[in-house]
Parts: C-alpha cells; sequence; structure tokens
C-alpha cells in the first residue's frame, strides 16, 4: 500500500504565499502518513496574469524551498511552478522532490483549446518523466496532457503503477465532467492508478481570467473507479492504493501487452 495526498488549493499571485500553502499541506499530510504529496499546476502562481516575471530556474529560491519543505517531512512533494525558457517564454514546470527525488517535468501538450493559447508564452517539454517513490515508479503529467492516452501508455510502459495529474482545470459547461471522465479512462487505458489533483475553484471573478481549477481532485483505480474525489473547495484528500492491484489488474487485462503486440505489426 502506498499512502498519497492530494492538495486541492487555490493559489494565488503571490509566491512567498503559496509556499505557505505547500508548507502547511505538506506537514498535515506528512503527519497522516503521506509518503507522496501531490500539488497542482500553477502552484507558484495563479493563471490570469503575466508569468514571465514570476518564473524562476529549477534552482532558485521558490524551488529550493519546495525541496526543503520536502525535505523536512521525509516525503516526495510534486507541485507545479514556471520557470524561465530559452526563447523567452516560461516552461509549465512540475518539480518533484524529496525522499531521494529530485527532478522535473516540462508540460507537453500547452492548452491552446477553449480560446486559451497557452503556447503564446509557454514553451512545451518533449520528454515523458517518471519518479521513483519506496521503489514504486511514478509518472508526473500535467494539466491538458490527460487528453493524449498516448502519452500514459507510455508511462505505464515505462513501469508506472501510478500516474499523477497536476491541473489548474478550466471552467465552463461539461468541463467537471470531462476531467472525471478523462482521469478514468486514463487509468482504464494503463490498468493503474490516476491521481489527479486540480486547483479548488476559486470563484466566479477569478475564473473569468483563464483556467483556474474546477476542483473535483480524484483517484481513479486500475478498472476505472473513483476512490476518492473532491467538492469544488481546498481540501487535502488522502488515499490508500494498493500497487498489488495494479498489478493484478495488469496480468488479468493484459492491454498493454497487447498494445505492444499490435504495434510490432505495423
Amino acid at each position: 500500500m502506498m499512502r498519497i495526498a492530494l492538495a486541492q488549493i487555490t493559489t494565488g499571485t503571490d509566491p512567498s504565499s503559496n509556499l505557505e500553502l505547500v508548507e502547511s499541506c505538506t506537514r498535515r499530510a506528512a503527519d497522516d502518513g503521506a509518503r507522496l504529496v501531490l500539488f497542482p499546476e500553477a502552484t507558484m502562481c495563479r493563471f490570469g496574469v503575466p508569468l514571465g516575471p514570476v518564473a524562476q530556474p529549477l534552482d532558485g529560491p521558490w524551488a529550493r524551498a519546495v525541496r526543503d519543505i520536502a525535505a523536512r517531512a521525509g516525503v516526495v512533494v510534486v507541485a507545479g511552478m514556471f520557470s524561465p525558457s530559452d526563447d523567452g517564454r516560461v516552461t509549465n514546470t512540475l518539480i518533484a522532490a524529496g525522499a531521494g527525488v529530485d527532478t522535473h517535468y516540462h508540460k507537453i501538450h500547452l492548452y491552446d483549446a477553449f480560446g486559451f493559447t497557452e503556447s503564446r508564452t509557454v514553451a512545451p517539454g518533449f520528454t515523458p518523466t517518471t519518479i521513483t517513490v519506496d521503489g514504486t515508479p511514478v509518472g508526473i503529467t500535467t494539466c491538458y496532457d490527460i487528453r493524449f492516452p498516448e502519452l500514459y501508455v507510455e508511462l505505464a510502459r515505462r513501469g508506472a503503477q501510478l500516474i499523477t495529474v497536476h491541473a489548474s482545470w478550466g471552467s465552463g459547461p461539461g468541463k467537471l465532467d470531462q476531467w472525471t471522465l478523462l482521469a478514468r479512462a486514463r487509468a482504464l487505458d494503463t490498468t493503474g492508478y490516476i491521481a489527479a489533483v486540480d486547483q479548488a475553484y476559486p470563484g466566479d471573478e477569478i475564473a473569468k481570467a483563464g483556467p483556474t481549477g474546477v476542483g473535483g481532485s480524484l483517484v481513479a483505480s486500475p478498472t476505472g473507479d473513483v476512490l476518492a474525489s473532491a467538492g469544488a473547495e481546498p481540501e487535502l484528500l488522502t488515499v490508500d492504493i494498493d500497487l498489488d492491484a495494479a498489478t493484478r489488474v495488469r496480468d488479468t487485462v493484459a492491454i498493454l501487452d497487447n498494445r505492444s503486440a499490435l504495434a510490432g505489426l505495423s
């Protein structure tokens, strides 16, 4: 079993204040026995404001503070931040740190949809990323990635039994239902767990500024069942996942093996 915590928070525009949320939620999660603490996309600073002025390098003070928080708690923390890109844009980045982990993931699929053009200010990443938590491979992804099943299949092929999604999901008609459906579908695609953590809904005025969260964080099982979910408000969701169950489902429903066999025919 692995205990994980999904910190559904509402972040503002001040990175220092948002670090206080990371600190308090990580401490609470660690005290409750969590080994992996997940924070949303844009934990460093919410969308709807210029990101260039707040972006910091991966060895900058904000990222170092996240590493320190994870180290003090003795857990792995994954949180969304923005770092400068070589082309003048920023990268939409997950920093993963603590308990022997120190890496990052730059969001591959940029949110050029529903009237929002993330690629105008954000440069894409290109590398699928896994971390290891207490010996278990874990894939990490960001928000709009969840609409692209091939990324999740690739992470599962690399051994990930749990894949995390860190989002600041856009609001609108049907969007919360899509978020839940997509998380469950990716669990079925990979016969693994999906832990999808979103920003809490910030209210109508801030929501007009862009994708700033709808809540609805959830954990889906390898058979697509919702094991736990949050409402729209801030919440720390703690869930125990049975890693042996993922192995049993993969042995029984051999989707990954069957897909590999079909790929070899091309």
